[in-house]
């Protein structure tokens, strides 16, 4: 079978695949009384906080954007309350002018940032120019290891790059392909109907085109899906070429493309990481489909018969806006940590991150502060399936030294989370999940999770995007309702009353199996119930121990 064809046939496999197969609020029940291993948040809110009253929370949702006027979100949006909309004037001081419901930080007078390159690409552009034509060999130390990397970097982008380009040139041809396919198949059906039965009874003969339809319709069948007809097929399998090929252009023209620059639209000083005030009050900007989706997770409301339910019951999303379709860069998540504390966040939800740092010592300043000022961290741990105690993944809760090297010192008020599939046995971590037995804190669902998309409308998604702001819902909760815990003893509650397994599941990415104790520091599934039963018994504003690295029993 041509190449060609096998894209065909794996675009439609995946089509199929996506499909949800468990209930649209499966991360919400409980594994005992439901049978999915969601986070007991309904039980939660039956038996144990029934009657209980809890203060509002305020939980920064640092992404790509947010519909603050979604049906499901509006009620829940954080207001400054300090701030006249719509006067340009900085009324409370703070040095952002009517941000009434956050700010963005990838924005200007002169529009807004949609596609940016990857960290990779940014770093590969700033060595090129110094090791081009250097001979590494002569080299050595901290010359040597940046040029080092240089050659890494460069291998990387590079061959992205041009891997991408030529899966864009194959995907037209695909295209051209579906089409004499589906043609041929069309025309051997005549008048009957697309079913399993009536595929089954064709002879493709020598007709290589029929050949490819029928085996495309084997796939598709056996998933025991109904396909309805003809059309509605090309119509799908036209949406993943699409997609498919606006992956390709952008990791082509815009991810890996060291000669796109769209920061000029914003007119800041990108040297200084620590300049102030630039940006805009666009919560939303081009594309928030992504930062939509993580603040409905968190805070939907609750119980009002639309849509879906949130995590936490008194929550306000305040929306930073720092998240390109791209790599998100270091000075912008640094001013948005900072923003989200000097303006009453108690938890800030981190979706995003990537294999390079711009700035560490930057976010690391932000970081600390948020720690002093007893704000809790909560942190997508990544979708390349990488065990990241040994692989590079920022932003990251070990403070570097100003050489950058690892300083050995972790953010105590941190939670790294891994991505929760909805089926048990080997299958329980999701396969595309980072994990890591030192630097992954605890797993969350993260797989099939429906929540809010813009022009208040609801699709599933997954990712440890998905995982970690059902993390930062439960840490809410209890915030919330026991609003003298300190962000270091959330933590600590969240990790110590997980849900422990040492059922053996396999490494993501990989045919190894492992006790899924072993992916995290944990090794358990954070869970609201238990979480509160905990909480319960704890006295507030006590110091704790660094639990950064704690591994629990």
């Amino acid at each position: 079978m041509t190449c060609r064809s096998m894209m065909i046939i794996c675009l439609v496999f995946s089509m199929q695949s996506l499909f949800a197969q468990a209930p649209q609020d499966w991360f919400h029940l409980d594994n005992a009384t439901d049978g999915y291993n969601g986070v007991s948040t309904n039980k939660t809110y039956k038996e144990l906080l029934k009657g209980m009253t809890s203060n509002t929370v305020v939980v920064a949702v640092i992404d790509s954007g947010v519909d603050t006027e979604h049906e499901d979100l509006a009620s829940v949006m954080w207001v400054n309350s300090d701030e006249i909309p719509g006067n340009g004037i900085d009324d409370d001081n703070n040095g952002y002018i009517d941000d009434i419901h956050g700010w963005n930080f990838i924005g200007g007078k002169n529009g807004n940032v949609d596609k940016d390159t990857y960290e990779a690409t940014r770093v590969y552009k700033k060595l090129h120019a110094i090791y081009a034509n250097v001979d590494g060999s002569k080299l050595k130390g901290k010359k040597k290891a940046e040029f080092d990397k240089y050659v890494k970097v460069k291998e990387e982008v590079e061959s992205k790059k041009t891997s991408a380009e030529a899966g864009l040139a194959q995907l037209s041809q695909t295209e051209a392909l579906v089409s004499s396919a589906f043609d041929a198949l069309e025309k051997a059906l005549g008048d009957k109907p697309l079913t399993k039965e009536n595929v089954d009874g064709i002879d493709p003969g020598s007709d290589e085109q029929l050949g490819i339809a029928l085996n495309i319709m084997g796939r598709v069948f056996a998933q025991g899906e109904d396909v309805g007809s003809i059309a509605e097929m090309r119509e799908e399998l036209a949406s993943q070429i699409e997609g498919q090929g606006e992956f390709y252009k952008a990791q082509a023209e815009y991810a890996y493309n060291p000669d796109f620059n769209p920061r000029t639209v914003i007119g800041d000083d990108y040297s200084n990481s620590y300049e102030k005030g630039y940006g805009n009050n666009d919560y939303e900007g081009p594309d928030a489909f992504h930062g939509t989706h993580v603040s409905g997770i968190i805070a939907a409301a609750r119980n009002n018969d639309i849509g879906m339910d949130g995590v936490a019951d008194n929550v306000r999303i305040m929306t930073l806006r720092a998240v390109p379709d791209g790599d998100e860069r270091d000075k912008d998540v640094a001013n948005a940590i900072l923003y989200a504390v000097d303006n009453g966040a108690s938890i800030i939800n981190m979706s995003f991150g990537k294999g390079y740092s711009w700035d560490k010592k930057a976010v690391d300043k932000a970081v600390k502060y948020a720690n002093k000022k007893d704000v809790l961290l909560v942190h997508a741990a990544g979708n390349a399936a990488q065990d990241n105690d040994t692989a590079e993944n920022y932003p990251r809760d070990e403070y570097f030294k100003n050489n950058g090297k690892p300083k050995g010192k972790f953010a105590p008020n941190w939670l790294e989370v891994g991505a929760l599939s909805w089926k048990d046995g080997a299958d329980l971590p999701a396969t595309f999940s980072n994990y890591g037995k030192k630097n992954v804190d605890l797993f969350a669902p993260g797989v099939a999770i429906y929540s809010t998309i813009p022009d208040n409308e609801y699709r599933n998604a997954q990712g440890t995007s998905m995982a970690s702001p059902v993390v930062a819902g439960v840490a809410a909760i209890l915030r919330s309702y026991f609003p003298t815990l300190t962000a270091q003893q959330t933590k600590e509650i969240l990790m110590s009353s997980s849900i422990k397994s040492t059922e053996k599941v396999n490494v993501p990415g990989s045919d190894e199996m492992v006790p899924f104790s072993q992916l995290s520091v944990s090794g358990g599934i954070v869970n609201t119930y238990t979480a509160v039963q905990k909480a319960k018994k704890v006295k507030g504003n006590k110091k704790v121990k660094n639990v950064g690295k704690v591994v629990y029993p």
